[in-house]
């Protein structure tokens, strides 16, 4: 690799340019800003979903990550205050194939390009999102830096410096980061046309969360399934959590390194497990659940995220088509033979699901609650219930 400055190895940035992607690589994509003015580092990932753009923004599973859209129409149905995951978004920004275009939905509350600059997100669009995502397929997750200058004025070798000096998601715990700062209670129920959201007024079970990133959506399905919601932050110990006397308790999603997060987290699943508490988990939950139960993790080249990702259940034999954003993966072949594969990926093999015999412990790699994405996978809700009930 050469030493000379990045400008001198680069094509001229072209006129009009008000935005820059600059990989660590040294590689250099030129767009229109849109959302905020700046510059923000991270991980740059690609997500296929069709729909939910809003929901994916918000996700706290993306801490540390800019989100390269390959579906090109991002922002055609505006955004509104209800379709978000969290109040304060994680993804450090997006990368879009076409302009962000005026909203086209009777939901739409305001233009997404609005919404951005409100959460001071960093967007860039006419981007050549099909050659990126090549580059990601091919050659894994880099880190970059995007920015977005009206003036179009770039010091390219600084961003460059920024981008190859971070240090990448591996070892890093973000969950503390997007986690809960104090406990509350959850009770709201999902949404519907004409009514919004409900709110669960007869509960049947209580359920303690820890919250290592909870996407709201998840936390609306338990209070559908018929359970209060106590959501703990993530580096709540076992005694607190014992002594709510939950009749189960839920390991949510989040962003990071399972391994990091798990210096704290593992040892308090571990009793919770112990205790003989029904435990299902999401995601990072689910990656921890594994390290709790004897298992190992590892980074991925490129991750999975989007909502076409087929996953076989083992138990019954079904495909669903679920909705993923991960980035680490447990090791199949490094869970001791107390715990068994429930779910595969149909895509490449990788482990999609755990289960504890003989006891009601369980959990998924991929997003049950299904915003964005299908709805194939909402059974998992019942099963935990059931698990509480004594009857899984």
């Amino acid at each position: 690799m050469t030493d000379a400055p990045l400008s001198s190895q680069r094509a001229p940035q072209p006129e009009g340019a008000t935005g820059v992607l600059v990989l660590s690589d040294g590689s250099v994509f030129w767009g229109r800003g849109v959302g905020a003015v700046g510059h923000r580092v991270g991980e740059v990932c690609f997500n296929t979903s069709m729909t939910g753009y809003q929901e994916i923004l918000t996700d706290p599973s993306y801490a540390g990550q800019i989100i390269t859209f390959t579906f090109p129409h991002i922002g055609n149905v505006g955004a509104n205050a209800e379709d978000i995951e969290t109040v304060t978004p994680a993804a450090r920004g997006l990368i879009l194939k076409a302009d962000i275009t005026e909203p086209s939905n009777w939901r739409a509350t305001r233009p997404l390009e609005e919404w951005l600059k409100s959460y001071d997100i960093v967007g860039l669009s006419s981007i050549d999102t099909r050659r990126l995502t090549a580059r990601i397929r091919d050659g894994g997750a880099p880190n970059g830096v995007i920015a977005h200058a009206p003036d179009g004025r770039f010091d390219l070798d600084a961003l460059l410096r920024l981008a190859r000096e971070w240090p990448g998601l591996e070892g890093m715990d973000l969950a503390k980061e997007v986690s809960a700062r104090q406990s509350y209670s959850w009770t709201e129920t999902g949404w519907t046309l004409g009514q919004g959201y409900g709110t669960l007024t007869e509960p049947k079970h209580h359920v303690v969360a820890l919250d290592f990133g909870a996407k709201r959506n998840i936390l609306r399905c338990l209070a559908n399934a018929g359970c209060k919601v106590t959501v703990v932050p993530a580096d709540t110990p076992a005694a607190e959590v014992l002594a709510l006397d939950p009749d189960g308790v839920f390991l949510s999603n989040g962003p990071g390194d399972p391994a990091a997060t798990g210096v704290y987290a593992v040892p308090t699943i571990r009793a919770v497990v112990e205790a003989g508490k029904p435990v299902f988990g999401i995601c990072l939950g689910h990656q921890m659940l594994a390290l709790a139960l004897g298992g190992r993790t590892e980074k991925m080249e490129k991750g999975h995220r989007g909502a076409n990702h087929p996953v076989k259940d083992l138990e019954t034999g079904r495909v669903e088509i679920t909705s993923q954003n991960h980035g680490f993966v447990v090791v199949p072949e490094s869970l001791p033979d107390t715990v068994e594969v429930s779910h595969v990926s149909l895509f490449d093999g990788t482990n999609e699901g755990l289960r504890l015999k003989g006891k009601p412990v369980f959990s998924v790699q991929y997003h049950p609650e299904a915003s964005p994405g299908p709805q194939d996978s909402h059974y998992l809700f019942d099963r935990f219930v059931a698990a509480i009930e004594g009857r899984y």
